[in-house]
């Protein structure tokens, strides 16, 4: 085999399951649509049934292989059936991507209710956990695989107005390592993506603001907002083997902003 093609095949997904919550648009959408087309079996997840059914129905379309299963990412009880439902499906699970989101509270950290609080952590930490923890004995049985968790630039410093969704997602950067550091025996690696402002419907707050979006682009060296397809390449390179060496990682994909 020619160093061309031993590299090419480091990202082939084929023979692979993957479960990717938050995928009815966006950033998870594009995310399922990568792997699928780099081979993989997708199963597109979201609250709503009819939003990923339409999602999976486009896939099949296309030529790719994918299922759509209804999940609120904070309920367990929707967790637990969703990683079973994967396996009755596609007989197993290989690659996990968290990356449904919740942020209802846009303003000063003190504005941030009981309720809204509870949400953010509900679904941006403990839905994730409890998500990796059913799936982790599954990923152990098939040899191990590739766990990526959604996270932000607002994990490794507070963004303004959004201040306990940060809080969260340094939360999940935490957790990365310390999941990386306890299942690399078991070859299940764990990394984070953490995008800077992406153009989707859950950022729409900041990027349809003028003000808010010139103070991004001032500071990002790129000068634009990302497209969920600027993250969903550097997913489905997570979820291969070209990244085997790879685990604990936080990867930033903001357009230079962290660095500026």
């Amino acid at each position: 085999m020619s160093s061309e093609n031993r590299i090419k095949t480091l990202f082939n997904l084929d023979g692979k399951v993957a479960l990717i919550t938050g995928a009815s648009k966006g950033i998870g959408e594009s995310m399922a649509r990568g792997l699928a087309e780099f081979g993989a079996k997708v199963v597109v997840s979201s609250r709503k049934q009819d939003a990923v059914s339409a999602i999976a129905d486009t896939f099949r379309k296309d030529g790719l292989e994918a299922t759509g299963i209804a999940a609120n990412m904070g309920k367990i009880e929707d967790i637990h059936h969703l990683v079973q439902s994967t396996c009755d499906v596609y007989g197993g699970l290989d690659i996990v991507i968290n990356n449904a989101g919740a942020n209802p509270v846009f303003g000063p950290i003190h504005h941030t209710q009981e309720n809204a609080f509870d949400k953010i952590i509900d679904v941006n930490l403990k839905g994730p956990f409890e998500l990796c923890k059913a799936a982790y004995p599954i990923l152990k049985q098939r040899g191990g695989g590739s766990i990526i968790n959604i996270s932000s630039i607002g994990g490794i410093t507070p963004e303004e107005f959004i201040g306990i969704y940060s809080v969260s997602k340094a939360a999940i950067n935490s957790m990365t390592k310390a999941m990386a550091q306890d299942w690399g025996a078991d070859s299940i690696r764990v990394n984070s993506i953490c995008p800077g402002l992406v153009k989707t419907k859950f950022s729409e707050a900041l990027w349809k603001n003028q003000d808010i979006l010139d103070r991004f682009l001032s500071k990002i060296p790129l000068k634009r907002a990302g497209d969920p397809d600027d993250i969903a390449g550097l997913a489905v390179y997570l979820a291969s083997d070209a990244s085997a060496y790879c685990t604990g990682g936080i990867y930033m994909a903001d357009g230079g902003y962290s660095a500026a």
